[in-house]
């Protein structure tokens, strides 16, 4: 996401909440670089009308990223604020993001209360934090880094052990080499077994037209049907939309 689109999607905190927080105390508080409404473009829940809770800070420097405005900065805010601005905009799912959103300790905290305020919740990670910090009752979209990503190092293994039907793995695929490494992951470490697969090529890098026709050709799926929408443990091929439908937006 450019600054272009950032300058359209800051969190709309009035004076009042902002200064409702003493400075000098963060508890309940997270730093926080956007809140916004807009239809999920990736992952399972593409399509679906969505608050989006961006959190400042990320360990990881990603070669494709496209969330570098959400490294630094953002506004301290207090979880009952999120939770007021959130309900605004009168949608059950949200999808907290960042950045990596588990490098901020209280984060965990937050989507507890979501989850026990009925919302729907999804969460964006790195792969490179322990992702048991997160609520179960959250759908962990957790990526595994690949070569290209030049952050292949981060990834943490040990959290395809935490991971259960609710989750989904996300591979972003710059190259065909990346897709290649990701395909061997798949069977060395049968990574069907554990969640939903999903393969997103990165902007730019990849035709996902291409992508598309690897999975296929290669044969990537359930062991019973090689159908991308309906079975567990398929491999998906998703496409990052979510830039797509701002710059569409502000065509019209």
């Amino acid at each position: 996401m450019t600054d272009r689109t950032r300058n359209n999607y800051n969190v709309h905190m009035s004076d009042s909440q902002g200064k409702s927080r003493s400075s000098k105390s963060r508890e309940g508080m997270l730093k926080i670089t956007e809140i916004f409404h807009s239809l999920q473009g990736e992952a399972l829940q593409v399509g679906l009308p969505s608050v989006f809770i961006r959190l400042t800070g990320c360990p990881l420097r990603c070669t494709y990223c496209d969330s570098e405005y959400a490294f630094y900065g953002g506004e301290w805010m207090h979880f009952d604020d999120i939770l007021a601005e959130v309900r605004r905009y009168e949608t059950p799912y949200v999808c907290v993001t960042g950045g990596e959103p588990l490098a901020q300790k209280r984060c965990a905290e937050l989507l507890i209360r979501l989850c026990d305020e009925g919302f729907k919740v999804s969460l964006e990670t790195s792969g490179a934090v322990d992702i048991s910090l997160a609520d179960r009752r959250v759908s962990r979209v957790m990526d595994l880094k690949t070569p290209e990503s030049r952050e292949v190092s981060s990834n943490l293994w040990s959290n395809l052990d935490q991971l259960t039907k609710n989750d989904q793995i996300k591979f972003v695929i710059c190259s065909r080499t990346d897709y290649e490494w990701a395909r061997a992951q798949l069977t060395e470490r049968d990574l069907t077994s554990y969640c939903e697969i999903l393969f997103s090529p990165a902007w730019g890098l990849v035709d996902p037209s291409d992508l598309a026709g690897w999975i296929l050709r290669d044969r990537l799926g359930c062991a019973s049907s090689y159908s991308f929408t309906s079975c567990y443990g398929a491999i998906r091929p998703v496409h990052s939309r979510n830039i797509d439908l701002w710059f569409q937006h502000k065509k019209q």
